[in-house]
């Protein structure tokens, strides 16, 4: 297949990018390397050293013998350019990883806020435009997240696959209606991604447009068998309290000894995916579209779920690392349940790389080996949901760690 893969210079996008060029696929990756950018403005790298684009490009080349396009260019400002390409490429499948990706970013200030929404809102929605605009017939996945429907969900019953069956009373009795699952998103991130559900509905009925839309978990984990190859090619490891996700930062701050920040009472349970099951993912929901009329696909993920205070003491048992428990600066439960239902990509094939099968590896090989790169005064999370919040770093010292 002929793929655009945008945002694909990201953490999700580049092993994506590779793994299916490596599947004999032709691909060309659409970045405006805005990620890169904003290493800039938080004045902090990602763990392992990130080579330019161009020389990601052309290490891939000289070690899989197989090209990879790139164009810069901005989804969310360049409306033309992007009819451009899709008339150039003809694309038969494009991934969607062209967002702004991290709550704690989109939390950060009034000016972080605004740019999310105007970043990712109106990429999703250039793109879709662009699609109708030049008839191409691509399947497109869009990589969404778990955070659209919440963390208030309660008790056993398992987080559907985007629909929920509903009874609507009338006159005449009961009447079954499939709705998209309620959306509670807890940041203006997720917000972004609930709006971009409410766009994929209207342009798949109304223009036939073939959407899946990825609710992924949190993911873990940092190379994929192509990044791999080549130190040139290593995916990003990002750790600072904006956009580390929380089990990598757990694994950062075990490799140096620093103490594990749990944020509230850690009972926060989250769903979690290696980023060797995203890219598989993302390869199955290409080859397995939904038909045109049809509403768009929904697949959660996921592959596992966990207590984040237990990730923790599963880390601290391996390395001796205490917990420190810190402030929550976002506004969320203490505690919640998470059932979720991810019986499509099993069916489909996926065979998930579990936590007890990955963690020591990403200690040693990529946390321990890159540890002298770390910035200290960048793992504390300083982003609050609300003005007047503490904030971890304020506390860090006050609280002390423990086990």
């Amino acid at each position: 297949m002929r793929v655009l893969v945008l945002g694909g210079d990201g953490f999700c996008g580049w092993p994506t990018s590779l793994y299916l060029s490596d599947r004999g696929h032709d691909i060309t990756i659409v970045d405006n390397l805005s990620r890169r950018k904003i290493d800039v403005e938080l004045e902090v790298d990602s763990l392992t050293p990130i080579r330019p684009i161009h020389e990601r490009i052309s290490a891939w080349k000289e070690v899989s013998g197989r090209e990879i396009g790139f164009v810069n260019l901005d989804l969310a400002n360049e409306f033309d350019r992007i009819v451009a390409v899709l008339n150039e490429v003809q694309p038969d499948a494009i991934v969607h990883f062209a967002e702004q990706r991290a709550a704690p970013y989109s939390m950060k200030s009034a000016k972080t806020k605004r740019y999310t929404v105007d970043n990712n809102v109106r990429a999703t929605h250039n793109l879709l435009t662009a699609m109708v605009e030049t008839r191409v017939d691509a399947a497109l996945a869009h990589l969404g997240t778990m955070g659209v429907y919440g963390y208030g969900w309660s008790g056993s019953a398992p987080i559907p696959e985007g629909y929920l069956t509903v009874k609507v009373p009338t006159p005449d009795g009961e009447i079954e209606r499939e709705i998209l699952h309620p959306a509670n998103p807890g940041s203006v991130y997720h917000m972004t991604k609930t709006l971009d559900q409410l766009l994929f509905s209207f342009y798949a009925k109304n223009d036939g447009l073939r959407i899946t839309d990825l609710h992924q978990g949190i993911v873990w984990g940092t190379q994929t068998a192509q990044t791999a190859k080549d130190e040139r090619l290593v995916n990003r490891f990002d750790y600072d309290g904006d956009y580390g996700t929380v089990l990598n930062r757990f694994l950062m701050q075990a490799a140096i000894g620093h103490p594990l920040t749990v944020h509230g009472t850690g009972g926060q349970t989250r769903a979690f995916i290696h980023i060797r099951d995203t890219v598989r993912c993302i390869e199955i929901a290409l080859t397995n579209p939904p038909q045109a009329g049809s509403q768009p696909m929904v697949l959660n993920q996921v592959t596992e779920v966990h207590r984040l205070l237990d990730l923790a003491k599963m880390i601290g048992d391996m390395t001796g690392c205490e917990i420190a428990y810190l402030p929550n600066p976002r506004r969320e439960a203490d505690e919640n349940e998470l059932c979720v239902r991810n019986d499509q990509f099993l069916a489909l094939g996926l065979n998930p790389t579990t936590l007890s099968e990955g963690l020591m590896e990403e200690i040693s090989e990529i946390a321990a080996r890159y540890k002298h790169r770390v910035d200290p005064t960048k793992i504390i999370a300083r982003s609050v949901w609300r003005a007047g919040m503490e904030t971890s770093a304020d506390l860090m010292t006050e609280v002390p760690a423990q086990q």
